[in-house]
């Protein structure tokens, strides 16, 4: 017994080595046999990471599985992706594994997980699939000289967590299947067996531009007769369904050498209402088992007909449901005298002849009836499509009978009569004429959730529809603080609805309050926190809401407001034209009272990029300064001195540059020029720094009760900058020139120049004075260059009291000079007349004296304008004038 103990462990022992060695064994040779097969038999780039080989893991079966696998196709589907996935498992029986290279291996499951499988049909009827070399050659080798490869007798396969794409672009047809679970059992290796097989996925499937599945849960239990010689696979046992809506199919399919030929037929194997139910996916609507229902619905369809580049199957697809109704349990109302009658037709097998049926659809909600009748025709072409309804919904029933899951809850009372007719090409290309549609329609106490900071209230709204025309009667709106009312003509009411065109028209819309504010977007998007919008308030650093133009809108609005609300400001009697369209709304004609007089405006706004611009021509008129420095950023950094002023102006701005989410100007990116006028203003220093430091600086410049009258300057911006063109003002007979440059950051680069009267420098001057005529005396006057560097909070002056002087002395000098010659004139005269003659000593002793005069005249003007501009003060003050 022992010793028969051991040869048995001794056996087993051996089976575990050779079962822990084979792969390392056999690994090498069974990879290149797969990529001699491969290459033999493919036309295609097929590779993998690395190849595995156990005999554990599928045990008694020896399993070949391929990582990270793909098949690149070559032309002339070149560098597509036939197939690429996570694995690729080949079971076959370890005795396999001991064959000769000249003998073939027989492979019986094949796995494949996280797949991905796409596959083509190109428009000339090429498939990427159809990657098997072609051997027309005659066949004359022998049995024993077949060269050793893989034959496939499946008895098993699998996919698991993968996903098919099928396109046709012959038959416009696209079938996607994602989270593909699909299982196969059979003998493959009979030419007649059958096939079980258990299949789960979502399908999403589109013939030409209609698109039939959207996501779907289907499901498919069958098995299936397979005649492997003719290609003949028939429906034997099945049921499937289509989210819970239960089919059962019979008949085949038969793939020949040129086309497909298809008989099928289908239905629901019970007439329960239910089955309605069902076809809505499970996402919106649940609990159907717990549904009391009456009535019936049922779906009988068949396919039948020839596939190929030209021709689907022709095709005649019931669905009917006659006097039903259903409840859930836990919901108060009920859905009743449903009736259901469509019809999905083709009768020749070309593509072009499915047709759409729908001789009547009727339902009651709480007492409520609503119908409608139609048919569309030529649907892959030019469809054609006849529509009729009637009857009231109640928006807000919606939930009441259905336990739908819905984004927003929606309340309000839609009440139709409509019959249209149009072809849809006369709605593609905007051929209003030929749209006949008739009727009216209303909505009323409408509540939406259109994405604002406050839900949208319709209170009531109607439209009267006639052939080419749709009339908006009225519309009664309010959002958050702003009213609507609206009339006008919509141009495409038909192409919006169908067609996903841009609404277009032109409407009469009036306001009593209309909040800009009111119009945020709901969601949040968060700004970058840099330095410049540390500077800029306007500019939120944390999440900051967006204002957006309606995408849908192709629209004229003639406009009357009695308030607009925009950020801070408040508008009254706003009237003037918005024309809306791609993102963008350009105003035109816009006037508007504020700050005490008048604006008008021209210009646009969009929000089609990430970051929103504009670009506008703004005129105000006898505007109130302290008004506008209070509530306009922008004036603020236009014209930061304005905070002194009090009075009114008058100014002109041409504009563009970027926005913020809430749609207030990015100082830094604006660009144009402005105009600004003072029609009056009173000056107090005290306001601003820099006035207060001038006149600290310069003495004899009173500020205190400075006034301001029609002075007038340009400005030009860029890059954040301002560059104030040259401009002049008189402070009490003393002409001021101020010219230069300021920044967001408040800092300046200015250059003021003040023309000084001699007559406000004192006694001193005047003496100096005294050898001039008064005519002189009176226009003499010193150039003060006086430079403006800093901050406007912290202003930095400096005088150029060296220039002052020069100039001065320069033109004492130059009268003098004049006097002098004008004496050597009459010297001259006078010998020439004959009269008395000084000698040399007399003229030369005139001359040195007029030297000392020239020097005591330059040493008075540096004291007396020392003292003046903050230097040695004068001892004797009564000698210099004041400026008042």
């Amino acid at each position: 017994m022992k010793k028969a103990l051991k040869i048995i462990g001794s056996i087993l022992g051996v089976l575990i080595l050779l079962l822990i060695a084979a792969p390392f064994i056999f690994k090498g040779s069974l990879e290149k046999m797969l990529k001699r097969t491969i290459n033999e038999n493919l036309n295609a780039t097929v590779s993998w990471e690395d190849l595995d080989l156990s005999l554990f893991s599928s045990f008694p079966d020896a399993s070949l599985q391929l990582n990270n696998f793909s098949v690149i196709n070559k032309a002339p589907f070149e560098g597509d992706t036939l197939a690429t996935g996570k694995t690729l498992s080949l079971d076959m029986g370890i005795m396999q594994l001991f064959k000769k290279s000249n003998e073939a291996i027989k492979v019986d499951a094949v796995k494949l997980d996280e797949t991905f499988v796409n596959i083509k049909i190109d428009s000339l009827g090429n498939t990427n699939y159809d990657i098997a070399l072609k051997n027309d050659a005659p066949i004359t080798t022998t049995e024993e000289q077949i060269n050793g490869g893989f034959t496939f007798d499946l008895k098993k396969y699998e996919v698991t967590n993968s996903r098919i794409n099928y396109s046709d672009e012959a038959t416009k047809t696209y079938l996607m299947l994602t989270e593909v679970q699909h299982q196969g059992y059979g003998d493959l290796s009979q030419e007649m067996s059958n096939l079980v097989t258990k299949t789960e996925a979502f399908a999403s499937f589109q013939m030409d531009s209609i698109e039939y599945l959207t996501n779907n849960r289907i499901s498919l239990d069958a098995i299936f007769k397979l005649d492997l010689k003719n290609q003949k696979y028939t429906f034997l046992e099945n049921e499937a369904k289509i989210n819970e809506l239960p089919l059962t199919f019979n008949g085949f399919v038969q793939v020949n050498e040129t086309n497909n030929e298809v008989d099928i037929t289908f239905k629901t194997p019970s007439s329960d209402f239910k089955n309605f139910l069902a076809v809505i996916p499970e996402t919106y609507v649940k609990q159907i088992n717990d549904v009391k229902t009456t009535g019936s619905f049922t779906v009988n369809g068949m396919l039948k007909g020839i596939v190929d580049s030209t021709h689907i199957p022709m095709m005649d697809i019931k669905i009917a449901s006659d006097n039903a109704s259903f409840k859930y349990p836990d919901l108060p109302k009920k859905v009743e005298n449903i009736t259901i009658d469509a019809q999905l037709i083709n009768e020749t097998g070309l593509l072009k002849d499915t047709y759409l049926n729908i001789p009547k659809l009727t339902f009651k909600i709480d007492g409520e009836p609503f119908r409608m009748n139609g048919s569309i025709k030529n649907m892959t072409e030019n469809a054609l499509v006849n529509l009729e309804m009637q009857g009231t919904l109640n928006l807000a029933n919606i939930e009441k009978v259905l336990p739908v899951e819905m984004e927003q809850k929606l309340t309000g009372i839609f009440k139709a009569d409509i019959i249209a007719n149009f072809d849809m090409e006369s709605v593609e290309k905007e051929r209003y004429d030929k749209i006949d549609a008739r009727g009216t329609a209303s909505l009323t106490n409408f509540n939406y959730d259109a994405g604002f900071k406050n839900e949208l209230k319709v209170a009531n709204a109607s439209l009267a529809l006639q052939p080419g025309v749709f009339t908006l009667k009225e519309l009664n709106a309010t959002t958050g603080q702003t009213d609507i009312k609206a009339s006008g003509n919509i141009q495409n009411l038909i192409p919006f609805l169908v067609s996903k065109q841009d609404l277009k028209g032109r409407f009469t819309v009036q306001s009593n309050t209309f909040n800009v504010n009111d119009f945020m977007a709901s969601e949040t998007t968060s700004s970058e926190n840099n330095s410049e919008e540390k500077e800029n308030t306007s500019q939120k650093t944390a999440s900051a809401k967006a204002v957006k133009i309606p995408d849908f809108l192709d629209a004229t609005l003639d406009f009357n407001a009695n308030k607009v609300i925009y950020d801070n400001l408040e508008l009254k009697n706003a009237k003037g034209t918005a024309a809306i369209a791609n993102e963008t709304i350009t105003i035109s004609n816009f006037t508007s009272d504020i700050f005490g007089g008048n604006i008008a405006l021209s210009g646009n706004v969009s929000t089609k990029t990430e970051t929103p611009t504009f670009a506008m021509i703004l005129d105000l008129s006898k505007i109130d300064i302290d008004q506008s420095f209070e509530k306009l950023e922008m004036f603020q950094f236009l014209v930061p001195i304005a905070k002194a002023l009090h009075g009114s102006l008058n100014t002109k701005f041409e504009l563009n540059g970027q926005l913020t989410n809430d749609l207030s100007p990015k100082l830094s990116t604006l660009a144009g020029t402005a105009l600004a006028q003072i029609i009056t203003a009173e000056v107090d220093p005290q306001q601003a720094p820099l006035l207060s430091a001038l006149g600290d600086k310069v003495s004899f410049l009173n500020l205190d009760k400075l006034s301001l009258r029609d002075v007038s300057t340009n400005f030009t911006f860029n890059n954040g900058k301002i560059e104030v063109k040259p401009f002049n003002f008189d402070v009490k007979g003393i002409n001021v020139s101020v010219a230069g440059t300021h920044g967001l950051d408040k800092s300046m680069d200015y250059n003021v120049t003040m023309d000084v009267p001699a007559k406000y420098l004192g006694s001193d001057v005047t003496k100096l004075l005294q050898n001039l005529s008064p005519q002189d005396a009176a226009a003499m006057s010193v150039a003060l260059p006086i430079g403006l560097k800093g901050t406007f909070t912290n202003p930095q002056v400096s005088l150029n009291a060296e220039t002052a002087i020069n100039t001065l002395t320069k033109q004492l000098l130059a009268k003098q000079k004049d006097k002098l010659i004008n004496q050597g004139t009459g010297l001259l005269g006078d010998i020439l007349s004959g009269g008395t003659k000084k000698d040399s000593s007399t003229i030369k002793t005139d001359s040195t004296k007029q030297q000392t005069t020239q020097q005591q005249n330059t040493k008075i003007i540096k004291d007396i304008l020392g003292g003046l501009l903050g230097g040695k003060k004068k001892t004797d003050t009564t000698k210099i004038k004041s400026g008042n």
